[in-house]
């Protein structure tokens, strides 16, 4: 099954449905506000709460104005999730409504906490404009997708989404349509969660995955002593590797060389996102092309680009390996480049944790990993520089976790929280829908409760007993983190991608007798600690419990109506429960302790992407404290 946009598909935004316009206008308020509290860029504590906590009102004391949210709603975390309008009222009673992010950032800016940079709130409103701009393009797209796919399932009988994916496609296209459909809405913290400034809307609805798109990758060829090569053990060399991931693709690549009078054994086969070579590379690496050191004539696959948009899995019912790329373009505020600290640390993270799983039985029961096989970067042989290779490099990532020949379905989070075609509620309904089938004894409440504590178990037990007993990481957020389900709908097991900038705190790895070369460079920021822990901790944390955990605790609670604070409390019984578990092989009494009051006591550390946008990144490590919603009855 392909998906394609018709060619008449108008990215004309001026043409677009009224209701979609203010749809994806008020998502974008919506985040502002969200971000704008959390990060205590506003005060929340400042704001005066009607009696029946709906609305709210913020004095703005530099204008002499107030703002006023019609129906603000207050859940864990700090989280502040605006629900309704928003207006100001000035000293004289006159009544504005706030229509668009711009006005909101009009009204708030002398009140910020912080001191933006110069360009600040011009780059913030520029992005956040082009983010809303992208949306609607997506939401038009979205309604035509949703009533194709509805029909389909309709016809096809299929009791849901899912159902219908899994019964027509192979297991590996079914799950790479549900990480598209899932790519709609971004992360949760992002207020510029679909800026692509330097992007035409042609390019966008061309190459972004939430059109479903399908995006050519030409295979150029790059001298072997121009590249660095990392790779696993089992990794004999690079195009042994390539030829039995892509033999009828290698084979092309290397009879063109053979045409062109030059020896295979001399070159690499690199991939290169088309977009990427047109725009960039032809230009940037015009010597190394001049000098015969790159070539660019080659073959071509074509892709699916995964959520993180530059992570491409061939369209291929023959399942291939994913391919991660580096791409020219900015893309919430931050331009997609693999470094080499990617190429270096991906193949050396995979290699150290399959070997922990192998060894770890009953975390290996729990836990799945996307390996990072193999990766080239371009290589300076004279300098041994690498800086410029970030715009030319290439991580091949095994896609096997998504061969699921046991009839288990591997959905990536984020889709998980999108909206199904077959009702309109979010993808994690059709499967609490079918838990439900199998414990028709219970209350639906209580179901839903069930459910989320086992979701909530195979998260947290593999990625706390990695972090306690490792000291390692996992970005395990909802782009990076799938989640197995059996056909019942329960939750079966983690699957987690994504470790090129995973990180270790190498004295608790050595302790257990494994060493990790780390990755130094000046200028990169490192992900190998000695010292502090903290920064390991607060990775886990943000990514797993801030906008993992507690992003699908707010949805469930609010679809299914579950007071405020019960499903973060089953979050803090499973992490007690975890922590309970680790004990008796924790390094020291006193670090369990630690660790166990930062995870369940103490504020949780997250970044502050607003902040760092606001201030043009200068610091690409700022974090604000969130209360901790463990903390309660």
């Amino acid at each position: 099954m392909t998906h394609s946009l018709s060619p008449e598909f108008d990215t004309d935004t001026r043409t677009i449905h009224p209701a979609l316009h203010k749809a994806a206008i008020a998502n974008a308020i919506n985040r502002l506000v969200r971000c704008l509290f959390a990060e205590r860029l506003l005060a929340p504590e400042a704001l005066l709460w009607s009696r029946d906590g709906q609305q709210a009102w913020l004095p703005l004391w530099h204008t002499r104005r107030v703002l006023h949210f019609k129906h603000l709603h207050a859940a864990p975390a700090g989280t502040l999730q605006n629900r309704g309008e928003i207006e100001v009222l000035d000293a004289k009673g006159a009544i504005v409504p706030i229509d668009h992010p711009d006005a909101l950032l009009a009204e708030v800016a002398g009140a910020l906490a912080i001191t933006p940079a110069p360009d600040g709130l011009e780059v913030l409103s520029r992005d956040i404009n082009d983010s809303i701009n992208n949306d609607i393009l997506a939401r038009k797209h979205r309604h035509v997708w949703t009533q194709d796919l509805s029909s389909k399932i309709a016809k096809a009988g299929a009791k849901d989404f899912i159902d219908y994916l899994y019964s027509h496609l192979p297991a590996h296209q079914a799950a790479m349509l549900l990480d598209q459909w899932g790519a709609l809405e971004g992360h949760p913290f992002y207020p510029t969660w679909k800026a692509k400034p330097n992007l035409q809307p042609d390019d966008v609805v061309a190459l972004s995955p939430e059109f479903g798109a399908k995006v050519p990758l030409r295979i150029a060829a790059l001298r072997k002593d121009w590249a660095y090569v990392e790779k696993m053990p089992h990794v004999s060399d690079y195009n042994s590797w390539f030829e039995a991931a892509f033999p009828e693709l290698y084979e092309s690549w290397s009879n063109h060389l053979i045409e062109m009078g030059k020896a295979p054994d001399d070159w690499l086969p690199l991939p290169i996102h088309g977009w990427h070579l047109e725009h960039f590379v032809t230009q940037e690496f015009a010597p190394e092309i001049a000098d015969g050191i790159l070539l660019l004539d080659g073959p071509q696959i074509v892709t699916s680009p995964s959520m993180s948009f530059r992570t491409m899995l061939p369209d291929d019912e023959i399942l291939r390996p994913f391919i991660k790329l580096p791409v020219a373009i900015w893309l919430t505020s931050e331009q997609r480049t693999l470094q080499a600290k990617s190429i270096h640390m991906g193949p050396r993270l995979s290699t150290l944790i399959s070997t922990i799983l192998q060894n770890e039985k009953e975390i290996g029961a729990q836990l799945e990993i996307f390996t990072e096989e193999l990766g080239a970067i371009l290589h300076d042989p004279a300098t041994d520089d690498e800086h410029r290779g970030r715009f030319l490099s290439v991580v091949y990532r095994n896609a096997e976790p998504l061969r699921r020949a046991d009839g288990k379905y591997a959905i990536t989070v984020a889709a998980l929280l999108s909206a199904s075609p077959s009702n309109g509620k979010p993808i994690l309904c059709e499967l609490i829908a079918r838990y439900c089938q199998q414990h028709k004894d219970r209350e639906l409440i209580e179901n839903v409760r069930s459910f989320f504590k086992r979701y909530t178990e195979i998260v947290v037990r593999p990625a706390l007993a990695m972090y306690l007993l490792y000291g390692i990481a996992f970005e395990a957020h909802q782009q990076n983190a799938t989640i197995l389900f059996d056909p019942s709908g329960a939750p079966d097991k983690l699957i987690i991608r994504d470790f090129g900038d995973g990180r270790s705190y190498a004295p608790l790895l050595e302790a257990r007798g494994y060493h990790l070369k780390p990755f130094q460079r000046a200028g990169i920021l490192p992900t190998t600690f000695d010292g502090d822990i903290s920064l390991v901790r607060s990775f886990l944390i943000d990514a797993c419990f801030i906008c993992h955990l507690h992003e699908i605790a707010l949805c469930l609670t609010q679809h299914y109506g579950i007071d405020n604070d019960d499903l973060w409390m089953v979050i803090k019984e499973v992490t007690e429960q975890a922590f309970d578990t680790v004990r008796p092989r924790v390094t020291s009494d006193a670090f369990w302790q630690e660790e166990r009051q930062a995870l369940l006591e103490k504020p949780w550390p997250t970044r502050s992407v607003l902040t760092m946008h606001l201030q043009r990144y200068k610091d690409y490590r700022v974090e604000h404290l969130l209360p901790n919603p463990l903390v309660g009855r």
